[in-house]
């Protein structure tokens, strides 16, 4: 899967599961609001005072899952940061430009930033099919 369509794909569905690693080792997942920038980053937002805010601060690695619903999924790892300075404007825009009518970053509210180290698209609706996305930008 070219990395154009994992970015629509994540744009059409909107929203996921991401799961992150508490202190004691335990997972914790939280199904959310997210987008893509258009370099292939994963964007959400969250509560500052959220566990899985704590968890990325300590731990910035994450899985993702998005899709589910209509037979297909996009599986995801990478490390999570707290966006800031031109990146937070950066996926400030592309986080309002999916939810408009929300305001990204707010007092208590942090955007979270994903930089994908893999993922996989997998098709079930009919025999399955697996394919890795090409992270390659440009």
């Amino acid at each position: 899967m070219e990395l154009s369509d994992m970015i629509a794909y994540v744009r059409g569905i909107g929203s996921g599961v991401v799961a992150t690693t508490a202190a004691h080792g335990a997972p914790q997942a939280a199904y959310l609001d997210l987008t893509a920038t258009d370099g292939g980053e994963l964007v959400f937002n969250a509560r500052s005072d959220s566990r899985k805010v704590a968890n990325i601060v300590r731990d910035g690695r994450v899985a993702v899952v998005i899709g589910g619903a209509d037979g297909t999924t996009l599986q995801c790892e990478g490390t999570a940061v707290i966006a800031d300075g031109p990146q937070l404007e950066r996926c400030a825009t592309a986080y309002a430009a999916a939810f408009p009518h929300v305001e990204p970053v707010r007092p208590g509210v942090v955007l979270v930033v994903v930089t994908l180290s893999w993922a996989r698209h997998r098709d079930y609706r009919g025999a399955p099919v697996s394919r890795d996305v090409d992270l390659a930008v440009g």
